[in-house]
């Protein structure tokens, strides 16, 4: 697949490495081009860009910057009609322990405001980024993948991604379910680094065989 990826922090890098050993095609942007070029370098499979030339031929655009940034980075690829825009985001408070939206709207819900063309899809924002980055599982478990959406085709779109790096994925509904999976998110936050759990963890749902 072609992929756009937004953000070149922890979980930028991670989704780059991981699109990139899984064979697909990477363009990669953010505000810090040389940072882009740095992890584009010696891989072919991967491209840097500046913003207004990432969007380019790709399927989907993975948008991996704080949720603060994420709609005006994902406005300044153009025009986003009929592409995937995966939102990986939460809308935490500025100590991380918090979130800022919840009940009413989410993370999720506010970006597809702000991007009316696109097909968005909350996913892998349960996922800290040590995990993304080294593996699909812990504790010999497949970590699970949480899919929102309200386009098939978008859940199609994170669905493989997730799977090609060998992640297990869970349809959780339509859009409007990203309000309990920040939340998720949150509390798997809150776990890693309040209560000292560290961030080699991912929450999961269990059912009797």
């Amino acid at each position: 697949m072609k992929v756009t990826v937004i953000g070149t922090g922890n979980m930028g890098s991670a989704f780059v490495k991981q699109l990139a050993k899984a064979g697909h095609h990477v363009r990669v942007t953010g505000r810090d081009l040389a940072k882009a070029q740095a992890l584009a370098a010696g891989n072919p499979s991967v491209t840097a860009t500046a913003q207004d030339k990432a969007l380019g031929d790709s399927e989907a655009v993975i948008v991996a910057t704080g949720y603060a940034d994420a709609a005006p980075a994902l406005r300044a690829l153009g025009d986003l009609t009929g592409k995937v825009v995966i939102d990986i985001t939460n809308p935490l408070t500025a100590d991380y322990m918090g979130l800022t939206l919840g009940h009413t709207t989410s993370a999720a819900e506010e970006i597809a405001k702000a991007v009316p063309g696109a097909e968005v899809v909350k996913a892998f924002n349960t996922v800290f980024a040590p995990v993304l980055g080294d593996g699909a599982s812990l504790g010999g478990q497949k970590v699970p993948v949480f899919v929102a959406s309200d386009s098939a085709r978008a859940k199609t779109a994170a669905r493989q991604i997730a799977e090609s790096f060998g992640f297990a994925v869970i349809d959780a509904g339509g859009l409007k379910n990203a309000r309990y999976l920040e939340p998720l998110a949150g509390l798997n936050i809150f776990l890693g680094y309040g209560a000292g759990l560290g961030t080699s963890i991912a929450p999961t749902w269990l059912r009797k065989s």
